[in-house]
This record gives structure tokens, C-alpha cells and sequence, in this order.
């Protein structure tokens, strides 16, 4: 008897944290970066109204958006901009008005349902998200495989992470019961801060309290991060040696070690 193959669909990734200033668009190039560094074919998708990872890439504002497609003005097809530094879904600041735009029934199965007929088209999507807990993040904790926290070592950021996995907890009920957690990847480190290295030594008590882990390398500060996105180029390509690319490349090698 002839059964049919399933084709291999992207593994779906969202980046997320309501807490600003923690890293989130810049983790997200850097990992879609070093994903397509070991051959893989990514897409980028902005969801953050503020649009930070969509001007580090060059994308065109006049083109449809991920607004356009959270509100069914366009496709996910005709939305993906082809840039030197690789595909991405962009963002828009009209996204800020999602929570009052985007009201009806299934509004959290926006972006899986956008994303779904060009799942074939990619081995990975990487989703970057904004500051809160609102319609967009939940659609893009609905659409995704897992999820990766970048947090600093700081106290705030650990009342944080106790929020975002409330909210996953209550994704995982009702819209993804396939949701996991990747893991916390602690960012802008300063390892001869004593308090960052206390905080550092909390947050990884706290990955285990939720079942989920820290990822073995903290990403180290370093002027050439803002320095490459305010070039708009990848952080690997400018500045190989630094510090925060040497640990982002160790960070995207354990990252594929579980794809």
C-alpha cells in the first residue's frame, strides 16, 4: 500500500520576554545568522512594533508586513522581503494596535495559520517578539515549536520569566499543547560583577523550577553588538572575534545540538 510522505515543515522558534532591553531582536538575528552560516535556510519574522530587527536587516517599510498578516491584509507568501542579510517577514509600528484591531474569535491562531503554507519553504523561523504579553505574543507562542528567554542577570528579570510561564502554561491548555521550552539564555553578562554572577546562579535555579534549562554559554556585553546594528550588518560577518559573536556562535551550536 502506498502511503504518502509528510514533506519536512520548519521548526518554528519565538524569542520572548515582556521585559525590554533584554536582548531579544539582537538574539534573534544572531541566531538566524548562525543558522544560515551552517547552511540552513531561515526566515525572520518581526513581530515587535518598535521594528529593530527589521532596520538591522534592511527591510523595506513600504512593503506588507507581519501587521498585514496578523490583520489578513496579506499573505505570509507575499510578505517575505528577500534582503542581503536574508528573508524576513517585517515589522510595522501600526503592530502597537493589534490588541484593540485583532479581537475575533481564533485571533491567536493568526500567525500559525499565516504561516503554514510555506512551512516547506524553510527549516527554520525564527520569531521576534515585543515587550508584553499582549495578542502578538501569544500568537507567536501559538505558532511556534519552542521558545528561547533571554534574560539579564538582574532581579527583574526573573519576575519576568515567572510571568512569561504563566502565560505559556495557558498557551500549552488552550492553542499549542506542543510548546516547549528551548531555554534561558542569559545576555549582556559581565562575569566580574559579583551580583550578575549571584543572579546568574538564580536564574538557573529558576530554569529548573519551570523543567526547562540555561544554556551553557551567557552571552557576554560588547560594544560591537550596538556597533553592528547601527551599521545594520550581522554581528558575525563584523566583528567575527568579539565576545558576544563568540558566544552567540557556542549558543547556536548548542541550540542545533537538540535540531
Amino acid at each position: 500500500m502506498y502511503t504518502r510522505q509528510s514533506k519536512q515543515t520548519a521548526h518554528i522558534t519565538t524569542v520572548a520576554l515582556q521585559k525590554g532591553g533584554t536582548g531579544k531582536s539582537t538574539t534573534v538575528h544572531a541566531l538566524g545568522q548562525g543558522l544560515m552560516k551552517s547552511g540552513k535556510k531561515v526566515l525572520f519574522i518581526d513581530l515587535d512594533p518598535q521594528g529593530n530587527l527589521s532596520y538591522t536587516m534592511q527591510a523595506n517599510p513600504g512593503k506588507p508586513s507581519s501587521y498585514d498578516v496578523l490583520t489578513k491584509r496579506s499573505t505570509a507568501r507575499k510578505s517575505i522581503q528577500h534582503t542581503d542579510h536574508g528573508d524576513i517577514i517585517s515589522a510595522n509600528p501600526q503592530l502597537s494596535g493589534t490588541d484593540l484591531e485583532v479581537t475575533q474569535t481564533g485571533k491567536e491562531y493568526r500567525i500559525r495559520e499565516a504561516l503554514q503554507p510555506i512551512q516547506e519553504l524553510y527549516d527554520f523561523m525564527i520569531i521576534d517578539t515585543p515587550p508584553a504579553l499582549g495578542t502578538i505574543t501569544i500568537n507567536a507562542l501559538t505558532a511556534a515549536s519552542d521558545i528561547i528567554v533571554p534574560v539579564q542577570a538582574e532581579t527583574y528579570s526573573i519576575q519576568g520569566i515567572t510571568q512569561l510561564f504563566s502565560s505559556i502554561d495557558i498557551v500549552k491548555t488552550y492553542c499549542n499543547p506542543r510548546l516547549s521550552v528551548e531555554g534561558i539564555l542569559l545576555t549582556r553578562y559581565s562575569s566580574r560583577a559579583i551580583l550578575s554572577r549571584d543572579m546568574a546562579d538564580t536564574i538557573e535555579l529558576t530554569a529548573r523550577k519551570f523543567g526547562t534549562k540555561m544554556f551553557r554559554t551567557p552571552i557576554r556585553e560588547g560594544i560591537a553588538v550596538k556597533e553592528a546594528q547601527a551599521l545594520r550588518l550581522p554581528l558575525f560577518s563584523y566583528a567575527p572575534e568579539s565576545n558576544p559573536a563568540k558566544d552567540y556562535e557556542q549558543f547556536v551550536a548548542e541550540y542545533l545540538e537538540n535540531h
